[in-house]
């Protein structure tokens, strides 16, 4: 698996820092964008990432988490 983003010091710094992601979105839009990021943002570079709903609750929580 690839990735992009870093968290803290952890992960490639290919995109955005996500270390206070929590801080500039709601936990809803961030599910919206690991479902349908191309909905979100139309052009974004960023893969639609095949996951149940449930994970992608899970993950958008924890993406919310980070202030």
């Amino acid at each position: 698996m690839v990735a992009c983003y870093t968290i803290g010091k952890t992960g490639t710094p290919i995109a955005n820092d996500l270390t206070r992601v929590g801080s500039k979105y709601p936990e809803s839009y961030l599910r919206g964008w690991l479902r349908e990021p191309q909905e979100q943002k139309p052009g974004a570079h960023m893969p639609k990432i095949q996951m149940n709903e449930s994970d992608a609750r899970a993950l958008a929580a924890y993406l919310a988490s980070l202030k």
